[in-house]
Order: C-alpha cells, then sequence, then structure tokens
C-alpha cells in the first residue's frame, strides 16, 4: 500500500481517540482533499469550470448566453458578473462535480484503507460527515477558482471596470455554495446504497440532475432552487424601471444561442432578504443531515456487520477467512487458450471474438432486451425522428459498457499479465472494433431507415458518431485508467445534444430547417481517428516504459 494511499486515511499522521471530533473531521477531510485534487478528473472538471464561466460573459458582441432576460442581459458589473458565473458554476458543479467527489468510500475500501478505518475508534457518523466534507472541499475550490476568473472577465469585457468584491462574491456563497453542500452529501449518499454505488448511480444522476435543475429554476422551488427567484425579480424590476414591457419573455439559464446580441442594461444585484438566506441556511444544514443519515445502515467497511456474517460456518468448523481483495474479481468467462507462435499472436477474428464477449459480458437479458426495443423503435419511426429521438436514446444505454474500454485492465490489475502479449496493438484494435459494433447494434434500427431513405448526410453522421463514441471512451479510459472519467464526460455531452445544441452534435441529431445543423461528419470521424491513435501511442509509450 502506497504512502499516498494511506494519506486518504490519515491525512496528518495518526488520529489519537482522544482527539476531538473536529480534529478527527479536519484530518480526515483534508486527507480526503488532498487526494482528489491530484486526480486527472479534478483537473478536467476545474478546465470545464472555468470554460463555463467564459461562455457566463460572452463578448457583448456575440451569439451565446448563459443568463438571459428575453433580449436582454445585465451591463458586466460586479453584480451581473458575479450572478451569471455562479449560477453556472451551480449548473456545472452540481452535475460534473458528482462525478469527482462520488468515489472517496469506493477507493477506501478498494485499497484497503478502508478496513483499517473499521479498525479504529472512529464512529461512523465521523467517517461519513469526514468524506463529506472533503467532498464539500474538493467542489467549493472548484467554485473559488470560478470566482476568481470572475473579476478578470468583468475587466476584460470593460463594460464596467469598478470592481466590487461584496457584490461579486455574494452570488457565490449564497446562490452555489449550498447546491454544492447538497451534491456533496448526495455523493455520499450514492456511495453507501448499494444499488447507486456503481455506473447505476452515474447514469441516474446525469438523468436525475438535469431535472432537478430545471425544477429548481421555478420562482417557488423548495429551499430557494437555483436562486433564480430573487434574481430574475430583480431583473424585471430594473427592466421595468426603464419602461421595459417584456411580455412573454422568460428568464432564462442555460447555454443558448441567440440570433442577435443582447442588449445590456444596469443591473445592481438582487436584494436577499431573510427568508431566502434563511432558506440556503436551511439547506446546509439538510446537506450534514443528509450526509450523515447513512450511519443508520452503512457498515463501516467491517465485514462483521455485513451480510457475509450472517452466513457463518456451521459449529464445531473451521473455515479460513477470504482474505480482501485490492481488485474486484473480473466478471468475465475467457475465451479458450489460443495457439500462439513465438513472435505473433492470434488471428484479428479470434481477438475481436475475445473482445467483444469480455464488452458483452456485464448486460444482462434484461439489457438485450432493452436494446432490442431501442433497435425495433429506430425501424418503426420515421428517419428524422429516429435521428433526433431513438438514437439519443440508443447511445446512452450502453454507457455502462463502453466505459471499460481502454480501463478494464488497469481496474482488474490485469496489465502486467496483458503487457507481455505478443501483439498489443491488436489486441487494442480488436477492443475498440467491439465497441464499433457494439455502437453500430444499439443504432442499426435508425441506420436502416436512413439507408432505406437514401438519406445521406444522416448515414455519414451516424457513421462519424459510431466511430466517435468508442474512441473517446477507448482514449479516456487509457488516459485516466478508470471508467469513471468516460461517464463523467460524455453523460454532460449527450445531455447537450438532447437539448439541441448543435455544436457538440456527434451523432446527427440535431436539425435545422431539415438538414444537420452539427459539425461536420468529416470532422468528427478525423476526431474519432485522433482519439484512437491518441489512446495506441500512449498504451505504447507505457509498455516502453514497463520493458
Amino acid at each position: 500500500m502506497s504512502a499516498n494511499t494511506l494519506t486518504t486515511a490519515r491525512p496528518a499522521g495518526p488520529v489519537p481517540a482522544r482527539a476531538g471530533v473536529l480534529a478527527r473531521l479536519r484530518r480526515l477531510a483534508l486527507g480526503d482533499f488532498r487526494d482528489r485534487v491530484r486526480r486527472p478528473a479534478y483537473a478536467v472538471t476545474l478546465l470545464a469550470a472555468v470554460g463555463l464561466g467564459l461562455l457566463a460573459v460572452p463578448p457583448g458582441d456575440g451569439h451565446w448566453a448563459i443568463l438571459a432576460l428575453g433580449r436582454f442581459r445585465g451591463e458586466y458589473n460586479s453584480a451581473y458578473v458575479g450572478t451569471a458565473t455562479a449560477l453556472a458554476g451551480a449548473l456545472w458543479l452540481t452535475l460534473g462535480g458528482f462525478y469527482v467527489v462520488r468515489k472517496g468510500l469506493g477507493r477506501d475500501e478498494e485499497t484497503g484503507v478502508g478496513q483499517i478505518l473499521a479498525a479504529t475508534p472512529l464512529r461512523t457518523a465521523e467517517l461519513l460527515l469526514a468524506k463529506f466534507l472533503g467532498n464539500l472541499l474538493v467542489l467549493a475550490s472548484m467554485l473559488g477558482v470560478l470566482a476568481l476568473t470572475a473579476p478578470a472577465l468583468q475587466l476584460v469585457r470593460g463594460e464596467d471596470r469598478a470592481v466590487d468584491p461584496v457584490a461579486l462574491l455574494t452570488p457565490f456563497l449564497v446562490l452555489t455554495l449550498p447546491l454544492l453542500a447538497a451534491t456533496a452529501a448526495l455523493a455520499v449518499l450514492f456511495e453507501t446504497v448499494p444499488l447507486l454505488r456503481g455506473g447505476l448511480g452515474n447514469v441516474l444522476w446525469a438523468l436525475c440532475a438535469p431535472v432537478l435543475l430545471v425544477a429548481g429554476e421555478k420562482p417557488g422551488a423548495p429551499l430557494g432552487g437555483l436562486g433564480l427567484g430573487p434574481v430574475a425579480a430583480s431583473l424585471r424590476d430594473a427592466l421595468a424601471a426603464r419602461g421595459v414591457d417584456l411580455g412573454s419573455d422568460e428568464f432564462s439559464l442555460g447555454l443558448t444561442r441567440v440570433d442577435t446580441p443582447l442588449e445590456a442594461f444596469r443591473w445592481d444585484g438582487a436584494g436577499l432578504d431573510g427568508g431566502f438566506l434563511a432558506q440556503r441556511l436551511l439547506l446546509v444544514l439538510l446537506a450534514v443531515a443528509l450526509a450523515a443519515l447513512p450511519a443508520l445502515w452503512f457498515t463501516r467497511f467491517d465485514p462483521a456487520r455485513g451480510a457475509s456474517s450472517e452466513r457463518r460456518a456451521p459449529a464445531g468448523s473451521v473455515e479460513a477467512a477470504p482474505a480482501p481483495s485490492a481488485h474486484p474479481v473480473l466478471p468475465l468467462t475467457l475465451p479458450a487458450p489460443v495457439a500462439v507462435r513465438p513472435g505473433r499472436g492470434p488471428g484479428f477474428g479470434r481477438l475481436l471474438f475475445g473482445e467483444a464477449r469480455i464488452l458483452f459480458a456485464d448486460a444482462s437479458r434484461w439489457w438485450w432486451l432493452v436494446a432490442a426495443g431501442l433497435v425495433a423503435a429506430g425501424l418503426a419511426v420515421p428517419p428524422d425522428a429516429g435521428a433526433g429521438a431513438v438514437l439519443p436514446a440508443a447511445w446512452i444505454w450502453p454507457v455502462l459498457l463502453w466505459s471499460r474500454l481502454g480501463s478494464r485492465s488497469a481496474e482488474y490489475g490485469l496489465e502486467s499479465l496483458l503487457g507481455a502479449y505478443p501483439a498489443a496493438r491488436a489486441r487494442l484494435l480488436a477492443e475498440w472494433t467491439a465497441g464499433v459494433l457494439l455502437t453500430a447494434l444499439l443504432g442499426a434500427g435508425v441506420l436502416v431507415r436512413l439507408a432505406a431513405a437514401g438519406d445521406t448526410a444522416g448515414l455519414a453522421a451516424w457513421s462519424a458518431g459510431a466511430l466517435f463514441i468508442p474512441s473517446l471512451a477507448l482514449a479516456l479510459g487509457i488516459l485516466s485508467r478508470t471508467h469513471r472519467l468516460f461517464q463523467a464526460l460524455y453523460l454532460p455531452l449527450w445531455y447537450l445534444v438532447v437539448n439541441q445544441v448543435a455544436a457538440v452534435d456527434f451523432m446527427g441529431a440535431v436539425h435545422r430547417d431539415g438538414h444537420l445543423a452539427g459539425p461536420s461528419p468529416i470532422l468528427i470521424t478525423a476526431l474519432a481517428l485522433a482519439l484512437l491513435a491518441t489512446a495506441l501511442l500512449t498504451a505504447s509509450a507505457r509498455r516502453s516504459l514497463r520493458d
């Protein structure tokens, strides 16, 4: 066990039993925070948050907006810039940050640190609260970086160069930070519920979190929702004072393309009354309670308190307890041994067959039943409806299988074994081809309808998407050595496509006036091949270093 692994459990030396509760929480939370910020997923999410801040305060003559009221936006002063970037951060860090912080307890269990914690006098509630605080520190650090970009953006845009720190930072503390506390608590809750610990929890979060965020945009949302109620009311009052009647125009939050640049008006911030502040404080307190709630059932890595303790050996028998494994059991049946001549590997067909069996091993009969229904739906609907509705549904269903591309060997401890394989590049290409076949299989219904209609543009977009998805999964799996990074990036990307954001449409699902509105299929194909080349080069470089 490495020193870095132990840091997760004991960041600043051992935690004495006589130490105060706050001291133990502080040490554990800081150790967890230091471990998280060293991981690639943290840097990726952080860069995405900074990029979102740039989108929240676009150039005055730009055609994109995050925060708008009809055809108007606030002048880029401290109040508006702080509010816009804080709300954009609430959207992204709530959705994407969840995937960065949700594996704290799981890593402790996989590395054996959890067993060490189970042997200490640390209370279960203290451990859960420490993980919650560690999650919150990670998310808050991302929010802090986003807050630092806000005054820089205000100065760069140059509409109002007078920086007001209070007006700039208050939205981050009042609007966004309580939402991040709720996200940190839900990440702990998901880890303690067996059904939600794995990939299913990731998918459910990607599907449910946007619904909750949209519901939180309503003025009467519980506990203030996203905080849009007082902001929207204040913006409307400011426009009404200028004699502007918005009519049916509504307040919008989210990446939106506008035909003409928005018209700026002076806005000095929303007046947040005591009732709203009390709601945000209550949201934080409920988050703390939610994080501690799993203490009622969480076994704290102690097998004596788990379900296994119910299956004890008969009286009088002696049975050795199985040693804990640092890696999960590989859920697959390996293909029959293949004779390999010196210096060469088996044929590509045999490799592909073996990789396909491995890739499909986690798919249950119910999974295949749903997959068959998606293919049938693609055959039943018109081509445009199939590409716009059925194809996104078909190409989200295998996300848990795709995410294992490139990462399975690292996560199951097989790198040393596969490193001795004589045709490593061919094996990797077979793994990628199996991913392409899986993608094509789920989208086969839509493909047949597009071909029958003679839609060459739709066929080209479909083909590009079928290459892009497994290429992205393979590259991210090899680079990060974990399946979680692909899930964290692909699900928001898919969500943008479903919401008709043409700039990221990699599957040909977004149409404008009967024509594809997304990037050229040639560009998507080139990007897919570049990702595949990145995966192959990275794997070759690691193999050379091991040799």
